[in-house]
């Protein structure tokens, strides 16, 4: 969460966090922050093994730095989509 807070001005949980930090076209450099314990409780509210859901969230930071987004109802739809076809 302090990650969220500090970067972000987010109060609240999440699973992962992203930063592209390119600066060349076609070169992908990032930073990807992944929250163990949020994985984990996520993989037993959906009831997924532990690392296919650290699996789903890697593969979620991967399209963010491809420069796909998920703020609006229409993007998330959309990242489920290419997650499925990805995971």
């Amino acid at each position: 969460m302090r990650i969220n807070q500090q970067y972000l001005n987010h109060d609240t949980f999440t699973d992962i966090v992203t930063f592209d930090n390119s600066e060349e076209e076609m070169i992908i450099t990032g930073d990807i922050f992944i929250s163990v314990p949020r994985t984990q409780e996520n993989a037993e509210k959906f009831k997924v093994s532990t690392i296919d859901e650290l699996h789903r969230v890697l593969i979620h930071g991967a399209l963010h730095l491809l420069g796909y987004k998920d703020k609006r109802p229409a993007d998330k739809k959309n990242d489920r989509k290419r997650r499925l076809l990805f995971g």
